[in-house]
């Protein structure tokens, strides 16, 4: 299966659009955790059982990890989903952005030696930045487009004026994602849950490509609101929730409370569908 297919047989098999964010702070661990980095494995997989069954997909964030000199545990964390819950894709957030040989090895990490289903990108360095991931038959990229932080106006947000029309810079992201960047399916977008407008504007000129939205729960966003700009019957989303479930509890119940609060998010998106 591709990963787009991964991602549409996950929603219908679980009735979800929840992606489940895994940021580890060790600091946030519960009882005799807290603080201990080796327990980071231990944690996410802890969590990642409690809600396999409630997921779209799973989002590592490699920073977390690597901060703590975890990479190995974050290998046999998604080694673990994939045992755990073969059907649901894991996107790794990396959020690389680099060119040529660079980039062949950016992507050989991510598909090869993490063996991620997806991986995110940034797209400001051109196709050239894109390209080597698209090597990979059934892998998937999520390009950054219009992103949740309120410094995303920088850039995102400024007009184009050598292109016909004067888009936006995200729009015209979301036009090459849709278009001629796509050449093999492969390609999504990152839209950040607290724009649901842009959301909506994203999804008009990409009306076929998955969007990972970032943003709800901790961050603030709408998930109803986002439901209704992004979703498509057609286009799947995977919307993102990290902190609210990983310390939805600080005691030894956390993976309980995860689950709880996975559910309840969970469902609320799926209601928000109509």
């Amino acid at each position: 299966m591709t990963f787009i297919d991964k991602l549409r047989a996950a929603e219908r098999r679980h009735g979800s659009l929840l992606c489940i964010g895994l940021d580890p702070e060790p600091t946030r661990f519960p009882g005799a955790w807290r603080g201990d980095a080796s327990k980071i494995y231990d944690f996410c997989a802890a969590i990642a059982e409690a809600t396999a069954d409630l997921a779209i997909a799973f989002k590592p964030q490699i920073a977390y990890f690597a901060a703590h000199r975890a990479e190995d545990q974050l290998e046999r964390l998604i080694a673990t989903l994939h045992r755990l819950a073969p059907e649901v894709p894991v996107i790794l957030d990396a959020k690389r952005g680099d060119i040529g040989s660079t980039a062949e090895q950016y992507a050989k990490e991510a598909f090869e030696r993490y063996d991620a289903d997806a991986v995110t990108l940034s797209p400001f360095m051109g196709f050239d930045s894109v390209e080597p991931y698209l090597r990979y038959p059934g892998k998937g990229a999520f390009l950054l487009c219009r992103t949740s932080n309120p410094g995303g106006d920088d850039l995102q947000a400024q007009r184009l004026a050598g292109l016909p029309g004067e888009p936006l810079l995200y729009e015209h992201v979301a036009r090459l994602v849709q278009g001629p960047w796509n050449r093999n399916g492969q390609l999504g977008l990152v839209v950040g849950a607290t724009y649901p407008a842009e959301i909506e504007r994203v999804r008009a000129l990409a009306p076929s490509v998955p969007l990972l939205i970032p943003g709800i729960g901790a961050q603030g966003g709408d998930a109803a609101a986002t439901v209704r700009a992004g979703w498509r019957s057609d286009a799947p989303i995977a919307v993102s929730s990290s902190r609210a479930i990983l310390y939805a509890s600080s005691g030894t119940d956390f993976a309980e409370a995860a689950r709880r609060e996975a559910r309840r998010t969970r469902d609320v998106l799926h209601a928000a569908r109509g």
